[in-house]
């Protein structure tokens, strides 16, 4: 039933104050509590390693939103992976690794009711490793799979175009599209990230959006490289834009879409630490004229799903058709914090990952 010893503590890491901008130590606390057995029909997780994304700050925040916030005091959500250390209930044996809603913590104490809803769900380590599993495999795969083909809807010699390409959902969505049959453009922050989805993910193009201006300043953003590079890489127009960023690169590409394109609405990682309106898009008028659809997508709608996009990405993983890059930082819950902020600054390579403890 177990291999836990009672004696053993989780540390926890709580939304302690709501941020304003982008989040400090002010708005984490740091608990202890007792590890306790899984009541009847539960299992006990030890955590491995944990999803770090760009939605977690919008869950920080209070109002209505696709999921309901993350209340003061609670321990900060987050999807992860672990192996089962105690079990009390038969599906689910020590030893098995599964993934779910971890949370931000050492062990994961998984009720019945959880588990009967489907929070819990063992992973294949022959398909994938557990960062892979929080990766293409992983909730943001599962973003980029049914963005792409079910709100994006690819067709062979189209062109698509998705900012954050080095990141967790882009690198999907553009391989995924290439496979399709697609003309991929990427666009990223700085030269290492394009070279690499170009070279490495075999996207025909990146646009680097941090180019440094023609006097040669180097700026945070420079919004003549995006144009001009779209302008070079798109000359046919733009059929779909994969947005994970918002606000001025969103603008700038809906200069550049073709008729019935279709914009899939993920992210707007640009706009999540704002301390003033988000900034809508001001080409909107483009839809109109070209009779293009904007529609945004929740994972989460998908769940019923996952198990085909998994089996179908694990077979371009296994063909090595699909790469999947981790950012896998170390040092355990402690780190959470500074780790997270990682995803703010465009610091982290690949997708996030935090590991917890080794497997």
């Amino acid at each position: 039933m177990t291999d836990l010893s009672i004696s053993a503590v989780n540390h926890q890491v709580r939304l302690a104050a709501r941020p304003l901008g982008l989040p400090t130590g002010a708005n984490w606390q740091f608990s202890e509590a007792p590890v306790a057995l899984p009541a009847e029909g539960g299992v006990l997780v030890k955590v491995l390693a944990l999803s770090l994304d760009p939605a977690m700050r919008g869950w920080m925040n209070e109002g209505k939103s696709y999921i309901a916030p993350v209340a003061l005091g609670a321990v900060m959500r987050a999807g992860g992976v672990g192996v089962v250390v105690a079990s009390n209930n038969a599906a689910f044996a020590v030893g098995d690794h599964v993934a779910g809603g971890t949370d931000v913590q050492e062990y994961w104490r998984v009720p019945a009711e959880q588990i009967q809803r489907g929070g819990l769900t063992k992973i294949d380590l022959r398909l994938g490793t557990p960062a892979q599993w929080l990766n293409v495999l992983g909730m943001p795969g599962m973003t980029g799979y049914f963005g792409l083909m079910d709100v994006g809807q690819p067709k062979a010699g189209e062109t698509l175009v998705v900012s954050g390409a080095a990141g967790a959902v882009g690198q999907t969505v553009g391989q995924l599209a290439k496979i399709k049959g697609c003309r991929v453009v990427g666009i990223a922050g700085g030269p290492v990230k394009c070279e690499w989805v170009v070279r490495e993910l075999g996207f025909d193009a990146c646009i680097d959006y941090k180019q440094a201006a023609p006097a040669g300043a180097a700026g945070v953003a420079n919004w003549d490289a995006v144009r001009e590079g779209l302008k070079q890489h798109c000359p046919d127009g733009v059929d779909i834009y994969f947005d994970n960023v918002g606000g001025d690169i969103l603008d700038t590409v809906l200069t550049r879409i073709n008729r019935k394109a279709r914009i899939v609405i993920c992210g707007a990682i640009s706009q999540y630490n704002a301390t003033s309106a988000v900034q809508g898009p001001k080409n909107y008028l483009s839809l109109l004229v070209n009779r293009a659809r904007m529609e945004g997508m929740v994972v989460f709608d998908y769940a019923a799903r996952y198990p085909q996009a998994v089996a179908e990405m694990a077979g371009y993983l296994r063909e090595g058709r699909m790469k999947s890059k981790e950012d896998v930082v170390t040092g355990g819950v402690k780190v959470f914090p500074a780790t997270l902020n990682k995803l703010f600054s465009g610091e982290n390579f690949g997708k996030l990952v935090l590991q917890v403890a080794p497997d």
